[in-house]
């Protein structure tokens, strides 16, 4: 019985070293066969070390395809301090080629890890400080790819394109919105070391870098060069405070450009105050509006049926009483006896108290809710502001009357520009919007395509049409004449503010502002233009922003390819300006003949011989007295 129970023992004791040296037998084999490669990465991830190669950002293009931030690859200094056996000399040598003190580079190489980046001194590197470093072909010292971003352009569209930081991160404008496509993924060379960090005998792993994606805009390039030329002028001529201009489509939200003045070098952003990075002024100025405000209170009444702008009339002897203010028409007397064509025509205040006070101020601040002032536009750029409107309980008489003219409440030239294009476009509000589509790098193919969004109706058709007519009439009749182009429908209205500081207007301080159609029968684009107390000039915007703002529309007119309308308004003309006559028929003609025909222009020729045969311009276009007609003899 004794042995009975020590066999079973052993028996025992037998089956459990068998199971046991079975599992250990099924172990190996599986660690050998199935976990082999899993376990080998994690091995080599022991000794491997990496050399980082920095993706490039995404390009960013205007919507024909011009890049307008781009990459310049640079090398970086990277360091391998256990591979590094002279620290002394190494140490040394660097710190002569790099301009740095020997106890800052000799703490580089002798830090305590297995890669050490020389920052900020070994960053983005010249190929001259490179190619010494690369000639010295020291242990442990590596350079390495790095890209660096690049503002072809300069100065131009910076706010809106913002700048990035040493370390290829976005850090205002779309940059930092649309880092997160812009921003690739970094690659690298894997190498292999011991634990004491000596190279091994092991060929290197190269992991190719991937790019990020591009950002195409809805700017178009030749718009945006016509602002920046033209705000430049501005600020050698009138030396303002700030300027500013926006060009909208109004039928889609997409901007066409935006500048303002102060400006930067995003290439050279370190050399700028905070301010003057961060403010992107079309979205983030805020500010009384002043005349051109009166395009919506003019909308607001004629869509409410209040006013027929041709037949009804008004009054103006030069001011008018609310309450204890009295409010006084710029024209000393006022212009007496005017439709309200006319009133929106002269700019005439008292002609809107009326309009206000015909709508009341439920109705009034209605339209300033439908049309979005108050809010944000939600424009695809940060640091929107949203501008201030008076709470409805708060508001009296006198602030009624001031609304309804454009002083009292503040706004934002991004939703000016926006809500103007509401009432243009046939009573859209449309989000306004910079980036257009987001690009695959390498094959262009549309990743994320940005579209029109609308967030509401505010008038109707019909209004619309009749505010096009109206604004066109500004343009040929009243104060916007120096916007007139001969030949294209231009439609607009100026504007000039008093400026407030800490509750109280000052004295010959103003913002003044222009709103730009073309063509104003079918509009393709709205300019906003605004300059912030400039000097030595008229206190009046029709001599300041209006003669900037038919240059601009020049421009415009030939980057959207906008061809010439019949059926405009014919210009009042004024004093200064010079009669206009039409180019008569003189192909065929010998120069004799057509001389005497064109008794009214500056003739040039072209050519040799006695008979005409083309002219520019062509005959049927009007040209002013004294303009230069090309002919071109046979």
């Amino acid at each position: 019985m004794f042995f009975k129970k020590i066999d079973a023992r052993i028996r025992l004791m037998f089956c459990i070293f068998f199971l046991l040296f079975f599992l250990v037998v099924f172990k190996v084999f599986y660690i050998q066969v199935f976990d082999y490669k899993k376990l080998s990465s994690l091995a080599k991830d022991l000794w491997s070390r990496d050399l980082p190669i920095e993706a490039s950002r995404g390009l960013i293009l205007d919507r024909n395809g011009v890049v307008l931030a781009d990459n310049l690859t640079t090398t970086s200094l990277v360091l391998i301090p256990n591979q590094i056996k002279n620290k002394k000399k190494t140490a040394k040598l660097l710190a002569q080629i790099l301009n740095v003190s020997y106890k800052e580079m000799y703490a580089h190489v002798s830090k305590q890890t297995s890669i050490e980046r020389v920052h900020p001194e070994g960053r983005r590197l010249s190929f001259e400080i490179a190619d010494q470093i690369s000639a010295l072909e020291l242990e442990g010292v590596y350079l390495v790819k790095e890209a660096k971003r690049y503002y072809p352009y300069g100065s131009m569209l910076s706010h809106v394109l913002g700048y990035v930081g040493i370390d290829n991160q976005g850090l205002s404008g779309l940059e930092l919105e649309h880092d997160k496509y812009l921003t690739g993924e970094a690659g690298a060379i894997k190498y292999f070391s011991d634990a004491k960090g000596n190279r091994l005998n092991l060929s290197d792993i190269y992991i190719a870098p991937q790019d990020g994606l591009n950002l195409q805009l809805t700017i178009d390039i030749h718009v945006q060069q016509s602002l920046e030329r033209e705000l430049d002028n501005v600020v050698d001529m009138f030396h303002p405070e700030m300027a500013l201009a926006v060009v909208m489509d109004p039928n889609t939200g997409e901007i066409l450009g935006m500048s303002s003045r102060p400006n930067y070098d995003p290439n050279n952003y370190k050399n700028y105050k905070t301010e003057e990075l961060s403010r992107n002024l079309p979205i983030w100025a805020s500010y009384e509006p002043g005349s051109t405000f009166k395009i919506i209170t003019t909308a607001a009444v004629v869509e409410e049926g209040l006013i027929d702008l041709d037949k009804d009339e008004f009054y103006d002897s030069g001011s008018v009483q609310v309450d204890t203010a009295r409010i006084k028409c710029w024209k000393a007397g006022g212009h007496g006896h005017q439709t309200f064509l006319q009133v929106l025509q002269n700019s005439c205040n008292p002609g809107f108290v009326k309009m206000g006070q015909l709508l009341g101020k439920e109705k009034l601040f209605s339209y300033l809710d439908l049309f979005g002032f108050g809010e944000k536009t939600g424009i695809d750029l940060n640091g929107e502001g949203k501008g201030i409107i008076f709470p409805l309980e708060k508001v009296g008489n006198i602030e009624l009357a001031t609304t309804a003219f454009g002083q009292g409440v503040s706004v934002t030239p991004i939703q000016q520009v926006t809500a103007i294009s509401a009432v243009l476009n046939g009573g859209n509000l449309y989000q306004p919007y910079v980036v257009k589509n987001v690009l695959e790098k390498e094959t262009g193919n549309v990743i994320l395509e940005k579209k029109k969004k609308l967030i509401r109706k505010t008038i109707s058709k019909k209004t619309s049409k009749i505010m096009r007519r109206a604004l066109e009439s500004v343009v040929a009749k009243g104060g916007g004449k120096a916007a007139y182009i001969e030949g294209y429908r231009i439609g607009g209205k100026t504007g000039t503010a008093q400026k407030v500081e800490n509750g109280r207007y000052l004295v010959n301080n103003y913002i003044m502002s222009f709103v730009g159609i073309v063509p104003s029968n079918n509009p393709e684009a709205v300019l906003y233009i605004a300059i912030d107390n400039p000097k030595n000039t008229a206190m009046l915007s029709s001599y300041t922003t209006t003669p900037v703002a038919r240059r601009i529309l020049l421009d415009l007119i030939d980057a959207l390819k906008i061809p010439k309308q019949k059926g405009g308004m014919s210009k009042d003309l004024e004093w200064t300006d010079k009669k206009m006559y039409k180019v008569p028929n003189v192909v065929g003609m010998n120069v004799k003949e057509a001389k005497k025909k064109l008794k009214n222009f500056v003739v040039e020729y072209s050519g040799t011989g006695n008979q005409v045969v083309s002219q520019s311009p062509e005959h049927g276009e009007k040209l002013e007295q004294d303009g230069t007609v090309r002919l071109l003899l046979k």
